[in-house]
């Protein structure tokens, strides 16, 4: 039986303001180690998003932007993708790779509780390993 994603997902997230500078946001990252943010929805009609260091590096610092002035909302990924806690961990992975993408966000109802990174499932899969 595959395991629930709520079983391997962080639950520490990182978040970040819309309206915050990339800046901040590469203070926050660094500070932290952590290689994206959950961006917060400007209001009601608004989705989530992520900024993640890619983003950063390639449609900011690699344009000669300055990360000061360029707003988080700017350069985010939207909407994300975001699953229920009670989806399978094989479906991750397929989603991952459907997507190109190296996290996805874990929701409960309509509020995001954690994120599954590559470095999640990578962990997970060396633990089920090591018990057979």
């Amino acid at each position: 039986m595959s395991k629930k994603v709520s079983e391997i997902m962080n639950t520490k997230l990182e978040i970040i303001s819309s309206n915050d500078s990339v800046y901040s946001a590469i203070e926050k990252m660094i500070d932290r180690r952590i290689r994206s943010l959950l961006v917060l929805p400007k209001d009601e009609k608004d989705d989530y998003g992520v900024v993640t260091v890619r983003n950063i590096i390639f449609k900011v610092l690699t344009k000669k932007l300055d990360p000061h002035k360029v707003k988080i909302g700017e350069i985010a990924s939207k909407p994300i993708i975001a699953v229920s806690k009670d989806t399978s961990i094989d479906e991750i992975y397929e989603l991952m790779e459907k997507n190109n993408i190296a996290r996805v966000f874990i929701k409960e109802g309509d509020k995001i509780i954690g994120v599954v990174s590559f470095f999640d499932i990578m962990a997970h899969i060396l633990i089920e390993r090591a018990k057979t």
